[in-house]
């Protein structure tokens, strides 16, 4: 009888073979959402400064709710999805960012806006995490860095859609009307996840086999590993460069900078997002291949260091603009590499919660950075104005956008300081 088990036991991942599949496209779809909202004021900075009567810092700040309950809620991310099921999870946050996103489209009060732009980081908090806890139970171990290298695709499509037509699409109709629209896309892709995803699905790996019970000692564990916080600090600081420049204030800069409509200029930010789609996975092949993960990540950091210098301070041709904000993206794609090392470095069973835990990072460099580069902007302002909104000068952003070469610096900083903990961990 025995035998019989074990046979039946590993047949049934033949039998749904597909499922992970279909799962991790729904995620891919979670986190095409989460950008695409994540991204939204970046194609409407003028309309939403007017609206609400906001300067550089004020913009930053409201865009930037986001990420504070983004922050808040992904502590509890990862240790939720590992006791939970993904399809009531996903489902429900996907709900609730798409709610905040309707309250957001008929704010007219800044308070009232900044709950629904906190509802939409709250669901949102969800997205990557999901990700790479589905990638870790259903998928084997050594495709790891790869398919979480194919995280970026959707941030990628997020991004596209994010940009040049969101931005065609709020000229045409308006922001309000728009947002709508994104709240309707949100409300299908939960009802997909919903109706799609099983409850106690059968093709789940060794991984999805929890121990009796996970206790706060296990959840601390992952606190009390100093390699844990550096590559926490290394996402974020590696992460937020791209959040910022192509996620907010690059759209406006290129538009000021290169004399570009605000369709043109949101098309050409979102290059970066598109490079990061292209180099995510590109960085978890090499990885693969090579079995040097850190030699990918260090790459990565001085390709996006390099060609981020170049967009902002050397003024290329349109042509060589366009293609060094795409390598810029390509670049920052190797910090996905980050979550497959922070998972060897723990206990699988773990996996939620330590990539929640890394992925606080990001979080955190965001909710900091986007009204800093608002504040620095509004430092220098000189008091010019279009249709009640502030207008920054190319010398403004230029000054502004210093702290960001100096993240990319930091994130290999700390990414050196995780490989040396671990070494002296190892040995």
């Amino acid at each position: 009888m025995s035998t019989n088990i074990q046979q039946q036991n590993y047949s049934k991942p033949l039998i749904n073979r597909h499922y992970p599949t279909l799962l991790i496209s729904l995620c891919t779809l979670f986190l095409f959402y989460k950008y695409l909202l994540q991204i939204s004021p970046s194609v409407m900075t003028s309309e939403l400064m007017t609206s609400f009567h906001l300067e550089g810092a004020g913009l930053g700040n409201l865009a930037a709710t986001f990420f504070y309950s983004y922050f808040i809620m992904q502590i509890f991310a990862g240790p939720m999805l590992d006791r939970f099921n993904v399809r009531y999870l996903a489902s429900g946050a996907i709900a609730i960012s798409a709610m905040g996103t309707i309250i957001f489209a008929n704010a007219y009060s800044l308070g009232l806006a900044e709950i629904g732009r906190s509802l939409m980081g709250a669901g949102a908090a969800f997205a990557t995490v999901t990700y790479l806890k589905v990638t870790a139970d259903y998928f084997p171990p050594e495709r790891f860095a790869f398919i979480s290298g194919l995280l970026p695709t959707g941030v990628m499509i997020g991004a596209a859609i994010g940009g040049g037509p969101l931005a065609k699409l709020v000229e045409s109709t308006g922001w309000r009307h728009s947002l709508l629209i994104c709240a309707l896309i949100g409300l299908l892709i939960a009802s997909c996840f919903f109706v799609f995803i099983r409850n106690n699905p059968k093709s789940a790996t060794i991984s999805q086999r929890k121990p009796t019970k996970l206790t706060l000692k296990d959840y601390l564990s992952v606190l009390a590993q100093p390699s844990n916080w550096c590559l926490t600090l290394y996402s974020g600081f590696a992460f937020a460069p791209l959040a910022v420049f192509s996620g907010l204030w690059g759209q406006p800069f290129l538009q000021i900078a290169y004399h570009l409509s605000s369709a043109h200029a949101a098309s050409l930010a979102t290059l970066g997002f598109i490079g990061f789609g292209f180099g995510g996975p590109a960085f978890g092949y090499f990885a693969d291949k090579t079995k040097r993960p850190v030699l990918s990540m260090v790459l990565g950091g001085m390709v996006s260091l390099i060609s981020l210098i170049i967009v902002i301070y050397l003024a290329p041709t349109l042509l060589l603009l366009s293609i060094f904000i795409f390598i810029f993206g390509f670049g920052v794609g190797s910090f996905m590499l980050g979550f497959a090392f922070a998972k060897n470095l723990n206990s699988l069973f773990l996996v939620g919660t330590v990539i929640a835990m890394i992925n606080t990072g990001d979080a955190l460099c965001g909710a900091l950075s986007e009204p800093l580069i608002g504040y620095l902007l509004d430092l220098g302002w000189k008091g010019q104005q279009l249709n009640g909104a502030p207008v920054f000068s190319t010398h403004d952003y230029k000054h502004a956008f210093l702290i960001l070469p100096v993240y990319i610096l930091l994130s290999l900083v700390f990414l050196w300081l995780a490989q040396r903990l671990d070494k002296e961990q190892t040995n």
